[in-house]
């Protein structure tokens, strides 16, 4: 056997922590106040005690440094504490707030100084509608018991069912301990208070399409109702988890729905071929219209230049009218000739019919003939 080493019968059992410690010292007091009154009683044979003096005194003043050792060493170990990463210490003096102390070794006046450690870095949570019974990859959650706290009832007068979380941090540990009792029953029962007062002012579909939209209005009115009542909190998140009808209802809110998606389908075939029709149909009432405007202008200039040409012409008749007979005559016969495929010249009283060179363009053997 090792000479640094005792067998386990000689081995002598030492205090594990400071109470430990403090018990052993009193114990060994005991002890001492033991022997002191059997010394002081006597002998079984009736002898009298031996007259200690002066050890009787030594005994008790043993014994007060024993106390005085005991009170000293408390006191300097209840004079400093240790702070853990993520934590503040609040420090009370005579339970007033003093102090607010960072993670770390800190010093603290004792029997007259408290303090208390609050986690600021951990993130809580509140759940409503359900509970987490084993977080992990596969969380399972227990909705049993639970669900007067997600019942709810929308303006529109329908029922249904939501499930949210809230999660939150301290940021002020002074109020987080003593202006508010109890700040997790606290965001329980506003957050509570603030969804259901939205979920109440809106209708039912748009509850079950724009989650977002009111999850992130309860957060920032949840928010300012607990800066009012200066809980001491942050809110990190509001999560609207799961939003459906009540399983009693569910049957009848499925057709309701398949009513509603026809009704839009029809609808937007409706608004397809109105889209399609009307505007072609507008634009073809605008064709003809244009048309019709240019048709009448047309009409009307033309009307106007043939007047005036006759106008013209009627001035021109008035300064020499056989001239101008004969001048409308050889106009009129050169838009008539062009068109005609048989010219017969007669004379007055001729019977005889003397056929005229063909001089058309086309070639066809076409008769001009003379008659005298």
């Amino acid at each position: 056997m090792p000479m640094n080493q005792q067998p386990p019968w000689g081995q002598k059992k030492k205090p594990s922590s400071p109470e430990d410690f403090l018990a052993a010292l009193i114990q060994k007091i005991k002890d001492s106040f033991s022997e002191q009154n059997n010394n002081a009683s006597g002998s079984d044979d009736g002898t009298p005690p031996p007259d200690n003096g002066p050890g009787a005194l030594a005994g008790i003043g043993k014994v007060v440094f024993i106390i005085g050792a005991v009170m000293l060493f408390q006191i300097i170990y209840s004079s400093f504490y240790t702070i853990e990463p993520g934590k503040v210490g609040v420090v009370l003096q005579f339970g007033k707030y003093k102090r607010t102390t960072q993670p770390g070794l800190h010093f603290k006046i004792p029997y007259i100084e408290d303090m208390i450690e609050v986690d600021v870095e951990n993130v809580r949570k509140e759940e409503f509608g359900f509970r987490t019974r084993s977080p992990g990859k596969t969380t399972v959650f227990n909705k049993r018991g639970f669900e007067m706290e997600s019942l709810m009832l929308t303006g529109d007068k329908n029922v249904i069912n939501v499930e949210w979380i809230v999660q939150y941090k301290v940021n002020d540990p002074v109020h987080f301990l003593f202006k508010v009792r109890n700040v997790p029953q606290a965001v329980h029962d506003n957050s509570e208070t603030v969804v259901r007062r939205i979920v109440g002012n809106m209708d039912f579909d748009y509850v079950l399409s724009n989650r977002e939209i009111l999850a992130a209005m309860a957060k920032r009115e949840l928010q300012r109702d607990l800066d009012k009542l200066e809980c001491g909190v942050t809110l990190l998140a509001l999560q609207l988890l799961d939003i459906n009808p009540p399983d009693r209802v569910k049957p009848a809110f499925n057709e309701v729905n398949e009513a509603d998606q026809d009704k839009k389908r029809l609808v937007n075939e409706a608004e397809e071929t109105y889209n399609r029709v009307i505007p072609k149909a507008r634009g073809s009432a605008k064709q003809i219209i244009e048309e019709a405007h240019g048709y009448a202008v047309q009409r009307i200039n033309q009307a106007k230049g043939e007047t005036n040409r006759f106008n013209a012409i009627v001035a021109q008749y008035l300064n020499a009218k056989e001239v101008t007979r004969r001048r409308m005559y050889l106009e009129a016969m050169q838009d008539i000739l062009p068109g005609v495929d048989h010219v017969y010249v007669m004379e007055k009283g001729g019977q005889n019919v003397l056929p005229f060179l063909n001089l058309s363009s086309t070639g066809s053997p076409v008769t001009s003939q003379t008659a005298k």
